[in-house]
């Protein structure tokens, strides 16, 4: 599923205009990735969460010529999913 179908879904079942179910879906979108951004943890029960995690900065090998490169410090998404999301998923 894209975002387009995305959008299309959230605006069949909640009952809204496509223009609507737009605005609302990109909103809570940029709620989460501002969040995000600076440092909060986001928690929707039954559902999951998203939380950031710091990487330290480490020494790979490039494995075509297997010489040592320098990958920096970076920090990353992660999501951990609810019991809700695993039930509903679980075969």
């Amino acid at each position: 599923m894209n975002k387009t179908e995305l959008i299309q879904q959230t605006a069949a079942q909640a009952g809204l205009s496509r223009k609507d179910a737009e605005a609302a879906v990109n909103a809570a979108l940029d709620v989460v990735t501002k969040a995000l951004a600076s440092g909060d943890k986001i928690q929707i029960v039954g559902f999951g969460s998203f939380e950031t995690k710091e990487r330290a900065a480490r020494t790979a090998r490039n494995p075509r010529t297997l010489e040592p490169v320098e990958i920096p410090a970076s920090r990353t998404v992660a999501f951990h999913a609810g019991k809700g999301l695993k039930d509903a998923v679980a075969l």
